[in-house]
């Protein structure tokens, strides 16, 4: 099912306070969607809504932790009392690290699956029921390339990427039928947070320059919606990858460690004579 006209649709984003989310918000809000603004972050979310009204839209503040369950029913209810019902849910709430797995956190793991993922999980649960009632809606699940394939030093994340991707494409099969469409949008590296000053300096050249803007990749999910596409990488360079990862595995995981842990042996794991 192809969304091409937002005036009047009934979107929830979730991670609105930053990055690719808030870019979605400005730009379906200035395109006539009524949006309910989820994250933690109160005071940015406040800015953004004064934003859209200011340009002539309609913005709904909710803040809410997607890692927490019960907050995450409790603001899905709050967004269909205040909009009549939800027809587009954005699950783009997430963060990351770039460390190897050995020197991570068991609970900030733990954490990564729940906003990451279950959040997402949560957030469907709640919202997806009224979609199929009414016969209309759209599911977004903003994942990753990294959760098509694994990079070193991003094992937490990728896991829950890997996980939201295979929730999506499940749930696509189950509600097709019921009139909803959803759509998995992978970004490729994208000028946000996640990237600081120290994944950056981890990053292979090649990644760096291709570097895109949080509104490119708004531009292309919107475009995937419009078209009815289900699922999108942006910038489109590691669709290559997924296809030789699938006829190629073993020279593909060559590749890959030849760009990363090689490219950068200070990351290499410490290796113990024996």
């Amino acid at each position: 099912m192809k969304l091409k006209d937002w005036r009047g649709v009934r979107a929830l984003v979730t991670g609105a306070s930053s990055g690719i989310g808030r870019a979605f918000c400005e730009r379906i809000g200035s395109e006539g969607a009524r949006v309910a603004l989820v994250a933690r972050r109160a005071d940015e979310l406040t800015q953004l809504a004064e934003q859209i009204r200011a340009a002539g839209g309609e913005a709904f503040v909710l803040p809410c932790d997607v890692g927490e369950r019960d907050a995450c029913f409790a603001t899905a209810r709050r967004a269909e009392e205040s909009l009549g019902g939800i027809d587009v849910l954005v699950n783009n709430a997430g963060y990351g690290h770039h460390r190897r797995f050995l020197d991570w956190d068991v609970e900030d793991i733990e954490r990564m699956m729940r906003v990451n993922y279950l959040g997402s999980m949560w957030m469907t649960k709640a919202l997806l029921p009224g979609m199929v009632e009414r016969g209309r809606g759209w599911l977004v699940f903003v994942a990753s390339v990294a959760g098509k394939i694994a990079p070193p030093e991003e094992s937490a994340y990728a896991a829950s990427k890997f996980a939201m991707v295979g929730l999506a494409e499940s749930i696509s099969v189950e509600v097709e039928d019921a009139g909803v469409h959803v759509m998995v949008a992978c970004p490729a590296v994208i000028r946000t947070p996640f990237f600081d000053a120290e994944a950056l300096a981890r990053m292979p050249p090649v990644s760096r320059k291709a570097m895109a803007e949080p509104a490119e990749m708004v531009a292309a999910m919107l475009d995937g919606l419009a078209r009815g596409k289900r699922e999108i990488t942006f910038p489109r360079l590691p669709e290559m990858g997924y296809k030789m990862k699938a006829v190629a595995p073993e020279w593909f995981r060559r590749m890959l460690r030849r760009t990363t842990i090689d490219a950068l042996p200070s990351i290499a794991p410490t290796r113990r004579d024996r």
